[in-house]
């Protein structure tokens, strides 16, 4: 099991940064712009919700299908199936007037050819774009709380 993790002060309250990792329109504004998050019935972050994560490649739109597998007030853990499996874990930890957000993705991926190409092509990239997903979602948390 592989894992990438990172974390970002956000100059926001707790529940104003989970808006921004529940709320799909929300969302949307910060997740790679090549990164759809389709519901599976009704979206939802409630534990057992189901959602797929499409990646926008023409003609064959990697699919991670996931699963809401905790929940509590400021953290969601997504667990998915697909290209790769494991667990997306987005945690708000309150620290005075801003909110420490922790993300882990840890992850394993079962076909040796899919497993050497992320290493070759796309690992460093994830990480990077983790990473400015995390400054995207900072800056959405940030406006809002300013609203």
């Amino acid at each position: 099991m592989q894992f990438f993790e990172q974390s970002i002060d956000i100059n926001a309250s707790a529940a104003v940064v989970e808006r921004c990792i529940t709320d799909r329109i929300l969302m949307h504004r910060w997740l790679n712009p090549a990164l759809r998050c389709e519901p599976v019935g009704e979206w939802s972050t409630d534990k057992g919700s189901k959602s797929r994560f499409v990646i926008q490649i023409p003609i064959i739109k990697p699919t991670l299908n996931s699963t809401v597998v905790e929940r509590q007030p400021g953290l969601v853990v997504w667990e998915f199936d697909g290209f790769f499996k494991g667990r997306d874990r987005w945690e708000c930890q309150p620290i005075e007037k801003k909110t420490r957000l922790l993300n882990r993705f840890e992850f394993e991926i079962p076909n040796p050819l899919v497993s050497w190409g992320f290493k070759t092509f796309a690992e460093n990239w994830t990480k990077e774009d983790m990473q400015a997903q995390l400054r995207r979602l900072k800056r959405v948390a940030e406006e809002i709380q300013q609203e």
